[in-house]
């Protein structure tokens, strides 16, 4: 497969352009789908059985000249970490950059591995996570294997498996847990709440690469694994586990986690019938962060048993100070969330550690802000609170809501008494405090007079429900193409606030209409954590932008009919050729 034949620029074919005139000419939307077709290609052979054909498909992705542009994209712009270098310190964060590198892979497919960098990240129980950072040219690497490896194995990971997959996030985990847990006649009243014990760093590398095969990019793997690890100026050999902040490790952390559930005894072979017949457990996981359901105590310790023996050939074992038997009555936390039964009722709450961890995020940046500017401080914290609200929506929130923004009244009130201690309160309530939300009529909203720019709510988040993906749905089925189609109509993306955005991301079913991606998964990733949702939103302030059909010089207006929602990236790349000769038209719509 060439470029041409996707209507992708070539490479050799281009000598005339510039990098970055390369690098805007792309056919993205194209691009996008000719990927998006070899995946449903190769997850649908292994449905089939026909190992030969997965292989042949897996070298025509590797191949793929599509392949490596979307790559490069995912890695240099749309990916959280784009400005984080690995050990040589180079980032690719303008067109020219991305335009070369995309180049290099054309005429270069392959290079050397090259040693990650060493970071520590703080976590939130004051300890520090090791980070392993690739070089970018990894990082795009690891990106064009995993597009071919991952269809593969979303044809075979269970049901249950919620963790680094297309589609499911850890919403749907919580809301599995909630159906096994409140069904007519439920007996699984006992948990198991566990947690791995570093599994990024100690996965077994015969256990993986036994477990991959004969995958066509199993050497590239394998090198990614065996390249090491730089920290400090010195080099250290890595015999164990994939780098924490590799594209692909993710995806090598669940592949050699598959089958835990039915090590445990929850056979994916049963009927939802037999299941409950049998009180067999359930066993419910989000990448190394998973939950047992039990008919019994004893059963509970017997799955933990029956784990153990399971997960000590593949280099793992439980984190024995974060793992426990608990019951419902009791709860337990998972993934942000306060699982619990009261009077009979299971209600699934936001945690105390998850609104002491907001507050203490809220109070530094309060403090380290103590003489910014109001406006300033409204933009900064807004992000954070609609990220965090966003994430608990689905959860018995409202009472939390209320009482965070009680808290965050007198949080404000005292930071801008400190500003004017010689001012009285009346005189503070009046500059600071008013109805600067106008579709409402609450008159303590704090706020800067000047811009009548003001901080959101938390309460301002309706709770609404989260809707449980199917657990047999993959976004590599295309036989699921409507079923994902519906699930994102009826997703509005979270920064599309106001009518006229609910609107058009309605009307262009919540796909850009520049590179046919979901308006959120575009981006980089749909955020599956409390701490990632609120930090999607801090970087992401500015996500989605409105575009202008007709531009405004033209003469176009500001009426629905001339405007559409596109990624800010798209919509820099859009008028990025404006310059260019030839029509300009936003393709999809």
């Amino acid at each position: 497969m060439n470029s041409d034949s996707l209507g992708l620029p070539s490479p050799k074919g281009n000598e005339d352009l510039n990098d970055a005139q390369y690098w805007h000419n792309i056919d993205w939307a194209k691009a996008e789908r000719t990927v998006r077709r070899l995946r449903q290609r190769i997850f649908k052979a292994t449905q089939e059985g026909d190992l030969k054909k997965v292989r042949n498909l897996q070298k025509l992705m590797l191949r793929s000249q599509a392949n490596a542009l979307t790559s490069v994209r995912r890695v240099t712009q749309r990916s959280m970490g784009r400005r984080t270098p690995g050990v040589d310190g180079d980032v690719r964060l303008t067109a020219s950059d991305r335009g070369r590198l995309a180049r290099t892979l054309a005429t270069t497919p392959g290079c050397k591995r090259r040693p990650v960098r060493r970071v520590h990240i703080p976590k939130a129980n004051g300890k520090v996570r090791p980070l392993g950072i690739p070089t970018i040219r990894d990082r795009v690497d690891q990106a064009r294997v995993k597009n071919a490896l991952e269809p593969e194995w979303e044809a075979r990971f269970e049901g249950k498996s919620f963790g680094f997959r297309p589609g499911r996030s850890c919403h749907d985990a919580v809301a599995v847990i909630f159906k096994n847990t409140v069904q007519k006649g439920s007996q699984r009243l006992w948990a198991l709440d566990a947690d791995l014990s570093s599994a990024f760093d100690r996965i077994n590398h015969e256990r993986l690469t036994d477990a991959i095969g004969n995958f066509p990019a199993a050497r590239e793997i394998r090198g990614w694994l065996k390249a090491g690890v730089m920290e400090g100026g010195r080099f250290a050999p890595t015999d164990e586990g994939a780098p924490q902040g590799g594209v692909i490790s993710p995806l090598l952390l669940n592949i050699i986690l598959h089958g835990m559930g039915q090590a445990a005894g929850d056979d994916p072979n049963l009927t939802p019938r037999q299941r409950y017949l049998r009180g067999t457990p359930a066993l419910i996981r989000y990448a190394d962060d998973f939950v047992v359901l039990c008919t019994t105590k004893q059963g509970a310790h017997e799955a933990k048993q029956k784990l153990a023996a399971w997960l000590e050939p593949r280099g793992l074992s439980f984190n024995e100070e974060k793992t426990k038997i608990v019951h419902l009555e009791e709860g337990f936390d998972f993934l942000g969330f306060n699982i619990r039964r009261y009077k009979g009722k299971l209600l699934t709450r936001p945690s105390v550690n998850a609104v002491k961890s907001v507050k203490g995020r809220i109070k530094a940046i309060t403090k380290d802000m103590a003489t910014a500017r109001t406006v300033d401080v409204t933009r900064r914290l807004n992000p954070l609170i609609k990220g965090w609200a966003t994430y608990y929506r689905g959860a018995a929130a409202s009472s939390t809501f209320s009482s965070l923004d009680n808290w965050m009244h007198k949080r404000m009130y005292r930071w801008s008494k400190r500003r004017h201690a010689n001012k009285s309160s009346e005189w503070i309530k009046r500059k600071y405090f008013g109805r600067f939300s106008k579709s409402r009529t609450d008159r303590w909203v704090f706020g800067d007079e000047d811009t009548g720019k003001y901080l959101d709510k938390f309460s301002w988040t309706r709770i609404q429900r989260h809707r449980q993906v199917r657990l047999d749905a993959s976004k590599d089925d295309p036989a699921l193409l409507d079923y994902w189609a519906e699930r994102t109509r009826k997703r509005p993306h979270p920064q599309a606030d106001g009518r006229t955005n609910v609107y058009l991301a309605a009307r262009q079913k919540g796909l850009c209409p520049l590179c046919g991606l979901d308006l959120i998964e575009g981006v980089g990733y749909e955020p599956d954590s409390v701490r990632s949702w609120a930090e999607w939103f801090v970087a992401n302030a500015r996500t989605i932008n409105r575009h202008h059909l007709i531009y405004r010089r033209q003469g176009g207006t500001d009426d629905r009919s001339n405007l559409v929602l596109i990624h800010a990236a798209c919509h820099r790349q859009h008028h990025a050729a404006d310059h260019q000769p030839g029509p300009r038209r936003i393709p999809n719509v």
